[in-house]
């Protein structure tokens, strides 16, 4: 089987449940964008089973199913609720909601084995479907993070989130409990997840919620200094080149 997935913490936590629940599974290769699959898909064919995460880096997985033919019954993953995925039961396409619980693994991997033993041939996922579920996800925005406490993981929702920063070549969220934690986004595509409306990049460092911030400072030069809650960082400074869009931001 093959995983199709762009955060590293799932696809790593899909293959350590897999191995736990079935030692003798055999994780081909973890992917982590519709075009990387597409090229997978193209030379090795269809793998016994897919696990595929709706929205990767570079578009939405349904994009692989336009550009190349896969025979393989898939489980899908997603953050979304169910409504949004209902349609996957109807075509006996099972799907797990993140975060991706032992239990409910178990139970996609015990519904694949069933339909594989009785050599059931599942339907194609055709195009009116993919253009339904397409219209319903649309433009969709993270919800929550999966991040890793020292052998643990654990989900952080955005709605606990006050900013997020960059730091020697890393980047960290910073919650209302005043915790950090690593994540394996940039500044930048965390600025493409996420709600606009919600968080706006306001330097190279930093990318904030609108109730983190505490206080602006207007300084000489139209230097306008940001005070963001529960931070100690006393330079925080909206780029000039970001500064009118910031306004705007703040305005809305």
């Amino acid at each position: 089987m093959i995983i199709v997935e762009d955060e590293h913490l799932t696809a790593d936590r899909i293959r350590t449940l897999l191995h736990k629940i079935d030692p003798e599974i055999t994780v081909l290769k973890v992917i982590d964008s519709v075009s990387k699959a597409v090229q997978w898909f193209t030379q090795h064919g269809s793998p016994d089973l897919v696990f595929m995460d709706i929205q990767l880096a570079d578009g939405i997985s349904f994009d692989i199913f336009d550009r190349v033919r896969i025979e393989a019954p898939v489980i899908f993953i997603t953050a979304y609720q169910e409504y949004a995925i209902r349609a996957f039961k109807v075509n006996s396409v099972d799907y797990l909601l993140k975060p991706i619980a032992e239990g409910e693994l178990k139970t996609a991997l015990d519904k694949y084995k069933s339909l594989f033993q009785r050599e059931v041939s599942l339907p194609e996922i055709g195009s009116d479907l993919l253009a339904s579920i397409r219209q319903m996800i649309s433009k969709p925005y993270k919800t929550r993070f999966m991040v890793k406490v020292g052998d643990r993981i654990k989900t952080v929702d955005v709605e606990h989130i006050l900013f997020f920063y960059s730091q020697q070549k890393g980047t960290f969220i910073h919650t209302e409990e005043n915790r950090n934690y690593a994540v394996d986004y940039t500044l930048d595509k965390l600025g493409e997840l996420l709600d606009p409306a919600q968080f706006h990049r306001i330097n190279r460092r930093y990318l904030c919620a609108h109730r983190a911030i505490t206080e602006l400072i207007s300084l000489s030069g139209s230097k306008l200094k940001v005070r963001l809650k529960n931070s100690d960082d006393d330079q925080i400074y909206v780029s000039r080149d970001r500064l009118n869009a910031f306004k705007d931001w703040l305005d809305q």
